[in-house]
Order: C-alpha cells, then sequence, then structure tokens
C-alpha cells in the first residue's frame, strides 16, 4: 500500500495498462501489474 503523497494510479491513453507511484514532482515509477507482481518496471520523467 502507497501512502497518500505517493499517489498510486492507474494509467490512461497512450500508458493504458500500467499504474505509477510517483517518487516525487517530476519522476514515477511506470509499471504493469499482473497477478500480483510488477512487469515492465520504469523510472519515467514525466514533465
Amino acid at each position: 500500500m502507497s501512502r497518500p503523497a505517493n499517489r498510486l494510479e492507474r494509467l490512461t491513453e497512450d500508458r493504458s495498462g500500467q499504474h505509477s507511484v510517483r517518487i516525487n514532482i517530476r519522476w514515477r515509477i511506470c509499471f504493469e501489474w499482473r497477478e500480483g507482481d510488477a512487469y515492465n518496471v520504469e523510472i519515467v520523467d514525466y514533465h
């Protein structure tokens, strides 16, 4: 479970099927969540 400030989110549009957790205002960890495991994990400069 993430802290509210990290904002676990389900993504849409070109990242449909992925989720993200905020590292800070600029960076996010994006991943696909399947069967209890994270796949295709990447750190993304979101701005």
